[in-house]
């Protein structure tokens, strides 16, 4: 499982866009870290000043991507990216916010209407785990669904942002597998609160994203293989409310800090929806990609 495949472009080339990682070494200290190519950048051994969490970065430091540059220009200590383990890009953030049947082709495979108001849930961030990790399957479900997503990084405190304005306050991307235990929907009522929060049910990585090495997010594709068939092929062209709409709705009520991640839906594919329903199993394989992003493996265990 080799998170380096096609991405080969060194960061020198743009120094705004870059791939942010979390990683650890033989010491299992937690570090920052630039992918350059088929290397790591260590950016903690090249600025001691800088946070070994990415959370405590973007709260401490408002030129985030100016001493990012300045490591990335003149890298002192980089590693074979195959050599480390890679971690969640992001860990233990104030908010883990997501957004429900926010796709078109999902609500329409339904036969739902679009949601005119979102349909919002939380997860916690004890439930995050890398982009390799096992997932565990707990005996209290027997529909453990798959929904991919990406995920949009908040980089500074947001409060009454206006949608307009909305994308000044994005740091980046990542994407996440917003693991459900689909029984517990109908258990709980509706309520999402239990279905979502489950150990690890929020797989995230393999790396956050700077917003302009994206590019568009409402153009870019999203997939779910299990046991490498393919359960997912989705758009994010397809999404009902734009993220900018989802700040603005979210900061009207709370105020978005750094390091906080938004959940934006998951197209149409997940297990509930296949005929008949297919959920995950201990040893499935399940993968996980979005364009410009990276892919995942994880192993139900």
């Amino acid at each position: 499982m080799n998170f380096c495949r096609n991405f080969n472009r060194r960061v020198g080339n743009n120094l705004i866009n870059m791939r942010i990682v979390q990683f650890k070494l033989e010491d299992e200290k937690t570090r920052i870290g630039i992918v350059n190519g088929n290397n790591v950048i260590d950016v903690n051994a090249n600025d001691s000043t800088i946070p070994n969490s990415l959370v405590d970065f973007l709260n401490q430091s408002e030129d985030v991507l100016g001493k990012l540059k300045n490591v990335a220009a003149n890298p002192k200590l980089q590693y074979d990216l195959s050599k480390v383990k890679i971690l969640s890009p992001i860990t233990r953030p104030d908010k883990i916010l997501g957004v429900a049947s926010n796709y078109k082709d999902d609500c329409q495979m339904r036969n739902i209407p679009f949601p005119k108001e979102l349909t919002v849930f939380n997860k916690f961030g004890s439930v995050i785990i890398g982009p390799n990790d096992p997932i565990p399957k707990s005996q209290a479900t027997n529909a453990l669904d798959w929904e991919v997503e990406l995920v949009a990084v908040i980089g500074k405190k947001a409060k009454n942002v206006k949608a307009k304005d909305s994308m000044d306050y994005v740091f980046g991307y990542t994407m996440t597998q917003d693991l459900t235990a689909k029984d517990w929907v109908m258990r709980s009522n509706g309520q999402l609160l239990m279905c979502k929060n489950f150990e690890g049910f929020s797989p995230l990585g393999p790396w956050v994203i700077t917003k302009e090495e994206l590019g568009d997010p409402y153009d870019v594709k999203l997939k779910t293989w299990v046991n490498g068939q393919l359960k997912q092929d989705g758009h994010s062209s397809n999404m009902i409310h734009k993220i900018d709409a989802i700040i603005e709705y979210f900061s009207s009520v709370m105020t978005l800090l750094p390091g906080d991640i938004i959940l934006t839906g998951t197209p149409f594919g997940v297990g509930a929806s296949q005929i008949p329903p297919q959920y995950l199993q201990k040893g499935d394989l399940l993968e996980t990609e979005i364009d410009k992003i990276g892919k995942m493996f994880h192993r139900i265990v």
